[in-house]
């Protein structure tokens, strides 16, 4: 089962143990057990720190460009320091495809951390990116002790140095102290306007409303509403920024995006390799990505040879917004400008339900979509069809299907074979024994011993069954009684 599925979980372990033997074991033995069929299967959780250096050196060698940095801290024997082994730190890592696909994605990455479940804890840091046609794609990873302040900054940094040197690049998470601090050092280069950083919405229906509004006047209106029915949670939204939480205060550098939705989505792709010895955890993703890309790029090379200019995410909204904006009434103000007002009514004609200002110029409506989404809403392209425009030349060039297919061009090569991966001649790289799950032998009581707990002094034993003194459960009458022997 664990070869199958290395996710398995535990509980489903023990259901299966049980209906095949009829014995249903603890939860820590089949837990222990489940680590040591992944050793069996992928290899000693051990040995698997100390072949990392190696596979680090084979991969450089299949695909010139990959970005591997590894950092160790020093073993102390006694009172000097072993130089012989060293404990494993942290890791980065990203592969050429990652890094040029990057460059053909929406301008922005949603970063996220998810623990490790195997025998040595840990946390697995992503970084995910979006290509127009809304397909995510993990494009930097990191191997690191904890969510803290100093790992989130080991991977930001490289993250920043390697995948995404792009000016004005948001990056999207939750609302983690430690991504916070590791933002806002200017190491890590992610201050504005180099780049800029949202949250992701909290659960709350008003303040979601709030949040999703893409303009000011439907802002203020939840927001009001949030003010009388909740005035702690309004003023605990103004204490942060509204460019930070906002849609209608991005300047479009969401694309849409209010959550780290595509972060929890990549467990699809990953799924499995939390519970995996660390270098077959890094050789998953290797080998998962190569998959993706193959798959993704066959998609995109079919659509863009079926002649679609087009990705279908934009596609089915740009034909909702046709429909739209039949019902409109376009009104022409400036010709070199491209300043329109679109009154739309109803499909009769007899009422008005509102007027919009649109600029095809600086790519802006009254309505909001037109500038978060990059692609024109139903008003923009009511004002197209009354110019005798093409409403394609106003899309952002991230939906294009050239660009889609740009992401995936770059593959990945078979891995180099194992006996031909160059030396390695550092030390020897072990485990950090603090990061150890579960120790061997009998757990350690936790419970608070009282008075209570304390045998008596020459107390008699008593039987388990009828809790008489003198005798034990093993020869208790009711037990010899009852038919019951030694099991």
């Amino acid at each position: 089962m664990v070869r199958a599925d290395a996710a398995v979980t535990v509980k489903v372990l023990q259901q299966a143990t049980e209906a095949d033997y009829g014995f249903r074991p603890s939860y820590r033995k089949v837990w222990m057990a489940k680590q040591k069929a992944v050793a069996q299967i992928y290899g000693d959780w051990e040995e698997s720190y100390a072949e990392l250096p190696r596979w680090m050196l084979g991969i450089q060698a299949t695909m010139p460009g990959t970005i591997t940095v590894l950092k160790t801290s020093p073993v102390q024997i006694g009172g000097g320091v072993d130089e012989s082994t060293v404990y494993f730190h942290r890791l980065f890592w990203t592969f050429p495809p990652c890094i040029e696909a990057f460059r053909h994605c929406k301008s922005l990455v949603s970063i996220d951390g998810t623990h490790l479940y195997g025998k040595y804890g840990g946390t697995l840091l992503l970084a995910i990116a979006q290509d127009g046609n809304s397909n995510i794609l993990p494009i930097a990873f990191a191997l690191v002790e904890g969510e803290n302040a100093e790992s989130w900054s080991f991977f930001l940094s490289n993250l920043r140095e390697h995948v995404t040197p792009l000016e004005g690049i948001l990056v999207i998470s939750d609302r983690h102290n430690g991504i916070k601090a590791a933002l806002e050092a200017p190491e890590t280069g992610w201050l504005p306007p180099r780049a800029f950083r949202a949250y992701c919405k909290d659960s709350r229906r008003l303040l979601v409303n709030a949040a999703y509004a893409k303009t000011e006047a439907e802002f203020y209106y939840w927001f009001d509403i949030m003010r009388t029915e909740n005035p702690a949670m309004c003023d605990w939204a103004n204490r942060m920024e509204y460019d930070k939480w906002t849609q209608h205060e991005d300047a479009g550098r969401r694309f849409g995006h209010m959550t780290t939705n595509i972060s929890e989505c990549v467990n699809s792709v990953l799924k499995g390799t939390h519970n995996l010895p660390v270098t077959s955890l890094v050789k998953s993703t290797y080998g998962r990505l190569a998959q993706l890309f193959v798959v993704r790029g066959q998609t995109a090379e079919a659509q863009l040879g079926s002649g679609h200019e087009f990705c279908q995410a934009l596609v089915k909204a740009i034909d909702r917004n046709l429909r739209d904006s039949r019902c409109f009434t376009v009104t022409l103000y400036d010709r070199h400008q491209s300043e329109y007002t679109v009154a739309e009514t109803t499909p009769t004609g007899t009422f008005s339900l509102g007027s919009y200002r649109v600029s095809l110029k600086d790519h802006r409506c009254d309505c909001g979509h037109f500038q978060a989404l990059h692609y024109p809403c139903c008003h923009a392209i009511a004002c197209c069809a009354y110019s005798r425009l093409n409403w394609a030349s106003y899309v952002h060039e991230v939906y294009r299907m050239t660009e889609v297919f740009n992401v995936y061009k770059q593959g990945f090569l078979p891995p180099i074979p194992e006996g031909l991966w160059p030396p390695y001649a550092g030390p020897t790289i072990i485990p950090d024994p603090n990061l150890r799950r579960a120790k061997e032998g009998r757990p350690k009581a936790t419970r608070i011993r009282r008075s209570m707990d304390q045998s008596q002094e020459n107390q008699p034993k008593r039987s388990g069954l009828c809790r008489q003194p003198g005798h034990t459960r093993r020869n208790c009458h009711q037990r010899t009684h009852s038919g019951g022997g030694d099991a």
